[in-house]
């Protein structure tokens, strides 16, 4: 093992102190800048030290790759994806909670564009993310949503969470993407026709009931 790599591990046996903590999360901002600018590929750890004012020496004192301050950086933009998006769905219950995750999920990457490239940019590229479009983990929250809307009774009996679970998905992914390529495209019109669409074809009405 070699002097470097004792001294990391030392590290990671300990708390990190305040100006660690403040220094990572600031690389952290950074990277997610240079990527969502730049892409993966554009993004040398001599750039993220640059843009950081610091020495390259000194990233990898708090990192030991540029993957793994990548990883750090598609950590912390999910945690505040899911956070903002967490924290709408539970205001809600039956298909309001799953109108609200299409509505915050589209309105956070809105906001944070950055968020967006980075997450495309961190599945897409080898960065050692095993995460994808299609993960199970992604399609099962909708599932999810999707059985709470039926057991309320807001959706019908029939309805094929699974299925549908990959449609939503795939529109909310298209509305996103066409948010970073559209400067004009109003995302939060089209989250409200895809809800719309959904109400239209799912939503349980008492003539419906037995047929």
């Amino acid at each position: 093992m070699t002097p470097d790599a004792t001294t990391r591990k030392d590290r990671s046996r300990r708390p990190l102190t305040i100006t660690e903590q403040a220094r990572r999360a600031q690389l952290v901002r950074v990277t997610t800048d240079l990527v969502a600018r730049h892409g993966y590929a554009g993004t040398s750890l001599a750039r993220i030290a640059e843009a950081a004012g610091l020495s390259k020496a000194a990233v990898l004192y708090h990192f030991p790759s540029k993957d793994a301050l990548v990883q750090a950086a598609y950590a912390a933009v999910i945690e505040a994806l899911t956070t903002d998006v967490g924290a709408a769905v539970e205001r809600a219950r039956g298909a309001a909670a799953l109108e609200a995750y299409v509505r915050s999920l589209v309105a956070h990457l809105r906001e944070h564009p950055e968020h967006a490239r980075m997450i495309i940019e961190a599945i897409t590229e080898e960065t050692g993310i095993s995460d994808g479009p299609d993960a199970p983990s992604r399609r099962q929250s909708v599932v999810d949503l999707i059985g709470a809307a039926r057991s309320a009774g807001d959706y019908r009996e029939d309805t094929d969470a699974e299925l549908l679970a990959v449609m939503i998905n795939g529109a909310i992914d298209a509305i996103v993407a066409e948010q970073l390529a559209r400067a004009g495209f109003d995302g939060a019109r089209a989250a409200d026709e895809l809800i719309a669409i959904l109400d239209r074809a799912y939503r349980r009405r008492p003539e419906s009931d037995g047929r």
